[in-house]
């Protein structure tokens, strides 16, 4: 079974994506097979085996990012669900891999991947992502079935018009009108980490017990060495 949704992804526009504003972003519905998305939720890894992420002071004062984190290793993948491994795999592919990096315009790239599991009242501060990532694909994974609209849970994406350098602690209030990205059912949600890049969520408003739930890519640079092996294998590949 394949689990990335390979014809949609691979019909995104780069020049479209790299001209959107407020920064570079894109919104898809589908972005999983149908029925891989199925066998992802009916096999999303317990809270229990998370790691309780509360408290931590973030830089810059920004208020910390409250949640529950699972983060992949390979040494991890033995206590895995099996469809989840399969997909990091699909994800470490080369295909997945040159979709990324044409977005970006990248010539090589690393991942990282986690997920989080956010309870009622936590958030996501709005922060700009490090210097050293490309950008992050985030993988919703609520549905109708387990979550409100009303409860929130979207992130957002912020425009500062260019006003806020990133190491400042902003509220959402900085910001005009955010763009939601819509979070139920076969969602996902990819863009560029930038200056400017502002994203967050809302506190969220789930019952007691309820947890927002995503899996996230984050794509980071590759060291020097590696992007440059990848320009020479271009190159010579072009030749």
């Amino acid at each position: 079974m394949e689990y990335l949704n390979y014809s949609l992804l691979e019909s995104i526009d780069p020049g479209a994506y790299q001209a959107t504003r407020p920064y570079p972003w894109i919104g898809l519905e589908g972005a999983l097979t149908d029925a891989g998305y199925r066998e992802l939720l009916a096999s999303i890894p317990p809270v229990e085996s998370f790691e309780k992420d509360f408290g931590y002071q973030r830089k810059h004062g920004q208020q910390s990012h409250d949640r529950f984190a699972l983060e992949w290793s390979p040494e991890r993948e033995p206590t895995l669900p099996a469809p989840w491994v399969a997909l990091i795999r699909e994800c470490l592919s080369p295909r997945y891999r040159e979709i990324l990096c044409r977005l970006y315009d990248a010539p090589a790239c690393r991942f990282r991947f986690h997920w989080h599991y956010t309870p009622r009242g936590c958030s996501v501060s709005p922060h700009c992502d490090s210097p050293k990532k490309l950008g992050s694909h985030i993988f919703y994974f609520n549905t109708e079935a387990d979550w409100d609209p009303s409860w929130g849970g979207e992130t957002l994406i912020l425009d500062d018009g260019g006003r806020l350098p990133r190491h400042t602690a902003p509220d959402f209030d900085a910001f005009g009108p955010p763009i939601r990205a819509h979070s139920l059912g076969n969602r996902s949600l990819i863009f560029t980490s930038q200056a400017h890049g502002w994203h967050g969520v809302e506190p969220v408003r789930c019952p007691e017990g309820g947890l927002r739930k995503v899996f996230i890519a984050v794509i980071n640079k590759a060291k020097v060495q590696t992007r440059f092996l990848r320009l020479l294998h271009r190159a010579v590949a072009g030749a």
